[in-house]
C-alpha cells in the first residue's frame, strides 16, 4: 500500500499472500479492513483484515458473512467474508481498491469476529 493511501474500515482491499508459508493462503484474494482509522498510528506498519472467499467449503456459515454482488462492493460473484480468519498483515501487502461493503456487514463481521475469539 503506497504511503499516501489509507485503507478505511470496511474497504474491500487486495492482498499478497503469494509467498505464503505452508497451510496460509498462497495467492493473491480480497479481503475487507476491519480495523477502524483512529485505531493505530498510521505509521504501524500492519492492517487487521479478513479475507473474502467463494468457495462454501471453506467457510463455517455461523462464522461469515455472505457478501452478494453490488456495484459499491464490485463482487461479481457472491463470497463470505471469513470472520474466524481474522488476521493483521503488513501494508505492504495490500492494494487498495475503491469498493466497499456496507456498514451492516462490517458490524456483523466485527460481531463474528468476537465470537470466534471467545468475547461473546
Amino acid at each position: 500500500m503506497k504511503p499516501s493511501e489509507k485503507a478505511t474500515a470496511g474497504q474491500i482491499v487486495l492482498v499478497d499472500w503469494r509467498d505464503a508459508l505452508p497451510r496460509e493462503p498462497n495467492k493473491r484474494r480480497p479481503a475487507v479492513v476491519i480495523e477502524d482509522s483512529g485505531l493505530f498510528d498510521e505509521t504501524y506498519p500492519n492492517i487487521i483484515l479478513v479475507p473474502l472467499a467463494e468457495d462454501p467449503h471453506l467457510v463455517i456459515f455461523d462464522l461469515a458473512v455472505q457478501i452478494l454482488p453490488t456495484p459499491e462492493n464490485g463482487c461479481t460473484k457472491a463470497c463470505f467474508a471469513l470472520a474466524h480468519h481474522v488476521t493483521t498483515t503488513s501494508k505492504q501487502r495490500i492494494t487498495s481498491t475503491p469498493s466497499r461493503i456496507t456498514d451492516a456487514q462490517l458490524v456483523e463481521i466485527r460481531r463474528l469476529i468476537g465470537i470466534a475469539i471467545g468475547l461473546e
